[in-house]
């Protein structure tokens, strides 16, 4: 500001009600000619108010409390100027008020970052990312109230140790509805997903530092479940009485033999089958959760069930090539499935994937690379956490190379003994 520049607060009433002669006291800020007016929410007897002293009158404690809120309010605002001034910036109306009001990037809180990265995902991530995302939020709404007791906080209080309480709170949490607390991996999950969330505040310079910027993720190697070529077989031949069983082994298998996961199947039509590169019937869609193409050759397996389901009544209605069921009552009813066909294994849908990356594709000669290619991995050692199965491949491949060995070194040893008794005659 220049040396000439004028600065002014005034205590005004406006919103007058004549008849219980009531009004809404504001605060007027000035600089420069220029006027911002911010309401301080209170109602005044417009008969009792002193427009030239800007106060009540009257000697009563309600009076002397109600002026002594209004000093403080002068003096609050007065001090944000005078900040502002030392700090030399350019001293507007609205700044001052903004810095009142608590929304400047310095009030930025976590609730507001959290508002503002959910309306910026709706419109660039998948609805199932999108869940995960409010899940977290909800557990981060949870340990604010439970450790903090508060509903929120100033972003410039979080820091690396507010990271690790709350992941210490997510290992001690038990979701309502869950047979058991989250595991590790999920802790991770949310963990990361806050830690998204919190470097977009830090991008938008709402923060001055990353505050978790030292974080890095443990996870734990877990071995992939999936069905062996014995269970798989007793799943596809097992004869099913009730049709919704039937309908979610369907579902089920054909996913082993196309890797479609249950978000994609379920969006399956017509348009999604074309012919690929060997003119042959392909799946060519995009998936939902990273709107990657996927391009799969529809092996026979997967047709015979696309075929089934063909002018059936549930598919006409739904405009899909498969039944359309809740991702909750599929992985329900495979559970009876599973008890059905003798798997002893918690079956979930996820698990066909794995089951084509073992068992359908590496445990039948298919190169990791092209099964690195089918599963979306960007690299092949994504893939190789299916390492069982490369490794039961490899004892099948050593044994295979040790007998064809062993035919060439008793070939040539039965060469050798007839030029030897040759040599001899």
């Amino acid at each position: 500001m220049s040396a000439k520049s004028t600065f002014s607060i005034l205590f005004w009433i406006y919103n007058k009600d004549e008849v219980n002669n009531q009004g809404i006291v504001y605060a007027r800020i000035t600089v420069d000619g220029k006027r911002s007016n911010i309401s301080l929410k209170r109602k005044v007897d417009i008969l009792r108010w002193d427009k030239k002293l800007q106060r009540l009158n009257g000697t009563t404690e309600e009076v002397k409390s109600f002026n002594q809120f209004l000093s403080s309010i002068y003096t609050q605002i007065f001090q944000i100027y005078q900040d502002l001034r030392l700090k030399g910036e350019l001293i507007t109306t609205e700044l001052i008020k903004a810095h009142y009001l608590g929304e400047t990037d310095e009030q930025k809180t976590l609730r507001g970052l959290l508002n503002y990265h959910n309306a910026k995902i709706e419109v660039t991530l998948s609805k199932g990312t999108i869940k995960n995302f409010h899940v977290t939020e909800k557990y981060i709404g949870y340990y604010l109230r439970d450790i903090h007791k508060t509903s929120d906080v100033y972003l410039k209080q979080l820091n690396y140790r507010f990271l690790m309480e709350f992941e210490q709170y997510l290992h001690n949490f038990w979701p309502k509805g869950h047979p058991k607390s989250m595991s590790h991996n999920t802790v991770m999950k949310h963990i990361q997903r806050f830690r998204k969330i919190a470097t977009l505040g830090y991008h938008m310079e709402w923060m001055s530092k990353d505050p978790f910027i030292r974080w890095k993720p443990k996870w734990e190697r877990r071995e992939r479940e999936f069905l062996s070529p014995d269970e798989l077989a007793r799943l596809e031949s097992k004869k099913l009485y009730l049709e919704r069983l039937d309908r979610v082994r369907d579902l089920f298998v054909f996913s082993c033999y196309t890797i479609i996961s249950y978000v994609d199947v379920m969006q399956l039509n017509s348009k999604s089958i074309g012919k690929g590169v060997d003119n042959e019937d392909w799946i060519l869609i995009k998936r939902q959760k990273t709107d990657i193409p996927v391009k799969v050759p529809l092996l026979d397996k997967a047709l015979e069930i696309i075929k089934k389901y063909r002018g059936h009544p549930i598919t006409q209605v739904s405009g899909t090539l498969l039944p359309v069921i809740t991702n909750e009552k599929l992985n329900l009813y495979l559970k009876e499935v599973a008890e059905l066909c003798e798997i002893d294994k918690n079956l979930t849908f996820h698990m066909a994937r794995h089951t084509f990356a073992t068992t359908v594709t590496l445990s039948n000669g298919v190169p990791i690379e092209t099964v690195s290619k089918l599963l979306g991995h960007n690299k092949i050692s994504t893939t190789q956490i299916y390492s069982r199965v490369v490794e039961t491949k490899i004892s099948q491949d050593m044994v295979e190379l040790k007998n064809v060995l062993n035919i060439k070194a008793n070939q040539k040893a039965h060469k050798n003994s007839r030029e030897f008794g040759m040599r001899i005659v």
